[in-house]
């Protein structure tokens, strides 16, 4: 009897880590490294599924009328498109997290110089981060496609 309840919740552990971790093996390797980001610097408005695949199709039309090819790329997943990947290209440019985080950081500089933020008045303490928690993304997962894969969870209050 012992044996069955461990085995069942043996398997009911584990279809809630496949069910956590359903695009590691398919988009990124197993999660490396994670952080929360639980700072609100606004309430959000209720971003929908809509606006967060208009957000990536936004960036992946920038990145593609740009004079140099795509260094790394963005795209959503989930049913309602609330995981944010960005996926590296080539081998440099998410080498290590360090690099990772100053992509972050050129994207920040980025979001600022846009309507919303100067809007709002947030050009000056909003993060790239900041616009994802604004938009509703559950979680951003930076990987290089090899090894690295980093997840930042959204936390809202």
């Amino acid at each position: 009897m012992t044996r069955l309840i461990a085995m069942c919740f043996a398997l009911i552990f584990a279809g809630a880590v496949i069910a956590e971790d359903r695009y590691v093996g398919y988009y990124y390797p197993q999660i490396t490294s994670e952080e929360t980001f639980d700072r609100v610097v606004r309430a959000s408005q209720g971003a929908g599924k809509a606006v967060r695949i208009d957000f990536v199709n936004l960036l992946t039309k920038a990145q593609l009328e740009a004079p140099e090819s795509p260094r790394f790329v963005f795209f959503a997943k989930g049913e309602g498109a609330e995981t944010l990947i960005l996926m590296a290209l080539d081998d440099e440019v998410f080498s290590t997290i360090y690099r990772a985080r100053a992509i972050m950081a050129q994207l920040t500089v980025s979001v600022r110089e846009g309507g919303f933020f100067r809007q709002e008045e947030l050009q000056y303490v909003a993060t790239f981060y900041d616009l994802l928690q604004l938009m509703q993304f559950d979680e951003l997962v930076i990987t290089d496609g090899h090894t690295l894969a980093h997840r930042v969870t959204f936390q809202r209050q």
